[in-house]
């Protein structure tokens, strides 16, 4: 498949149908709308070589053939100091994410080279007090729960909007002992 972009690449964690469905509603309540072009979304890196796009895909659809999917555990919520995210929590995610950060090492930024702090952001770009009220609000009623990551998601970065290149499904299947 041929991709004619040279546009900075993003990697996302693409999630269950369900959990996708939970954030997204609560994301369309609660994000600004004048600025909310995308999808409820946990991003992985911010920025990877659009220039190099044939070679990030192959290295990527390599990679989900030998990860299974990663059950994840929304740990609670965090301020975002204008926003409210969920965290989520799940070792081998971090370790995907640490092969992956090898993998690039060349073409990371600082804001990519950084330990992954798994998140969904469901509001941003508010103020200071509306993120509070949200985030008690929320916390209220948050009991943990579980997500599935199902397979990673490309983007092209657009200047504002995202467009989709390529999903890669995780193909591994789970060991059972």
């Amino acid at each position: 498949m041929s991709y004619p972009t040279a546009a900075p690449l993003i990697l996302t964690l693409a999630l269950d149908d369900a959990a996708q469905t939970y954030f997204n509603a609560l994301r369309r309540e609660h994000f600004p709308p004048k600025i909310n072009y995308l999808a409820a979304h946990l991003t992985l890196f911010h920025h990877l070589p659009g220039r190099d796009l044939e070679a990030v895909v192959e290295e990527l659809r390599s990679c989900c053939l030998a990860q299974c999917e990663l059950m994840l555990q929304v740990t609670g919520l965090r301020s975002l100091g204008r926003g409210v995210a969920f965290t989520l929590e799940n070792e081998e995610l971090r370790a995907l994410h640490r092969q992956l950060q090898q993998t690039f090492s060349a073409h990371l930024t600082p804001q990519d080279q950084q330990k992954l702090q798994p998140h969904v952001t469901i509001q941003n770009k508010v103020e200071p007090a509306a993120a509070r009220e949200l985030l008690a609000q929320l916390q209220a009623d948050f009991a943990p729960f579980c997500a599935v990551g199902t397979g990673l998601q490309l983007w092209a970065y657009q200047n504002g909007p995202w467009e989709a290149l390529e999903y890669f499904p995780f193909k591994a299947a789970v060991s059972v002992l």
